[in-house]
C-alpha cells in the first residue's frame, strides 16, 4: 500500500491526537462557527449543530488514533465532508428537510478541497474495510496476503512460510479470491463509500 503525501495541515491532525490543547482550541476557534452556521442554514438547531461537530472531531480523533492516518487534503474540507455526511444521515434518519443550502457555496471551501477530502474519507473507509475483512479470514490466508504485500517476491514469501512456491501461488489465488467474495458480499457498504 502507497504512502501519501501529508497535506500542511497533517498538524491539526497530529495535534488532535496528542490532544494539544492549543489545536483543540485553534480548531474550535476556527471552524466551529462555519459548521454551526451551516448545520442551522440546513435544518438544524445550534445544539445539534456543537453536537455533529463533537461528533465528527471524535470520528477524527479516532482515525488519527488508530493506524497512521495521513491527511491529504485540507483540513477544513475533510472536517467538512466528515459533519456534511454525519448531518444529511441525520436528516435522512429523522425525515426532516433536505439540505437547503449548496454546501460548497456556504462554508466557502473550493469544490476540488471538497473532492480531495471526500476521497480521503472514501479512500480511509475502503482501507477500514479491507482491513476488517483481511482480519476475518484464517490465520493462514491472512499471513500470506500479509507477506505478499509487503513487496517480496513470491519465492521470498514461500520461503519465509517453509512451503514450496506453486503452493504459495496456489494458495494466494484461494485466499485472494475469499477476500475479495467477501468484501462483495458488503456491497451496500461499498456503494455507500462511492456515492
Amino acid at each position: 500500500m502507497s504512502s501519501a503525501v501529508a497535506h500542511t495541515d497533517q498538524y491539526i491532525i497530529d495535534g488532535l491526537k496528542q490532544n494539544d490543547h492549543v489545536i483543540v482550541s485553534q480548531v474550535y476557534k476556527t471552524y466551529s462557527p462555519k459548521i454551526y452556521n451551516w448545520v442551522k442554514q440546513n435544518s438544524g438547531t445550534h445544539i445539534e449543530a456543537e453536537d455533529i461537530f463533537q461528533e465528527a472531531l471524535i470520528d477524527i480523533y479516532t482515525k488519527a488514533k488508530t493506524g497512521n492516518f495521513v491527511l491529504t487534503c485540507p483540513f477544513d474540507a475533510f472536517l467538512f465532508v466528515i459533519v456534511r455526511n454525519k448531518w444529511l444521515g441525520q436528516l435522512k434518519q429523522n425525515k426532516k428537510i433536505q439540505v437547503t443550502t449548496d454546501s460548497d457555496s456556504l462554508y466557502n471551501v473550493s469544490s476540488g478541497a471538497l473532492q480531495d477530502a471526500e476521497a480521503v474519507l472514501i479512500n480511509e473507509q475502503q482501507h477500514q474495510l479491507l482491513k476488517e475483512k483481511l482480519n476475518q479470514l484464517q490465520e493462514g490466508c491472512k499471513e500470506l496476503l500479509q507477506l505478499s504485500w509487503t513487496g517480496l517476491n513470491m519465492e521470498q514469501v514461500a520461503q519465509k512460510l517453509n512451503m514450496t512456491y506453486a503452493y504459495v501461488r496456489k494458495k494466494k489465488s484461494l485466499c485472494m479470491a475469499k477476500l475479495v467474495n467477501s468484501i462483495k458480499e458488503n456491497k451496500h457498504l461499498i456503494t455507500a463509500l462511492q456515492s
